[in-house]
């Protein structure tokens, strides 16, 4: 399906507005902060709604969209990487009955290298490392952002060590949270 595009300028005179929801299309990784693809600055557009691609796949696809609160009388602005991981998204909300959506296909080469237009980050997001950071870890690499000092990687369980037996990451060492929490808890 073709759905209408929204500019640059679009999203900016829109981004204050009630009844207006941007949607990032990308890895969460990606909205949480870190640069997955190049991109000048990390982080989404602010007050975006994180809807990965890959969860349209997820039977309760559209339990999360309710859940986030995002009502059919919106309108919905859907960015990503790509125009198919956008489309993707796009689809999804047209299969279930939202009709008010719209693309934006330039957040890479507008949106991220402009300094001025407003983005946001989880705080601390560079301590919530995703897949690859992990394995380049394991691998002997530096990932993006690490400071090339010691990393221990923990295999955590609450009270489950065969959860670590069965299988982990190499070289992860085995943590019970138990041992972490005050005998007061």
């Amino acid at each position: 399906m073709n759905y209408p595009k929204i500019t640059t300028d679009d999203i900016k005179q829109l981004l204050n507005n009630t009844g207006v929801r941007i949607i990032d299309a990308r890895p969460i990784d990606a909205y949480n902060g870190w640069q997955l693809n190049g991109e000048e600055r990390g982080g989404h557009i602010k007050s975006a709604k994180t809807l990965p691609a890959k969860w349209t796949k997820y039977l309760d696809w559209i339990e999360i969209v309710d859940s986030k609160n995002i009502s059919k009388d919106e309108k919905i602005i859907i960015y990503g990487y790509d125009e198919k991981q956008i489309l993707q998204v796009a689809d999804a909300f047209d299969r279930n009955d939202y009709k008010n959506v719209f693309t934006y296909l330039h957040f890479l080469d507008e949106w991220a290298k402009d300094e001025s237009l407003p983005m946001e980050k989880l705080p601390g997001y560079k301590n919530l490392v995703y897949a690859q950071w992990v394995k380049d870890i394991v691998d002997g690499n530096i990932p993006p952002e690490h400071d090339g000092g010691k990393t221990v990687i923990c295999h955590a369980h609450y009270r489950n060590r065969d959860a670590y037996l069965s299988g982990h990451i190499p070289g992860a060492i085995d943590i019970d949270t138990l041992a972490l929490e005050s005998p007061e808890t």
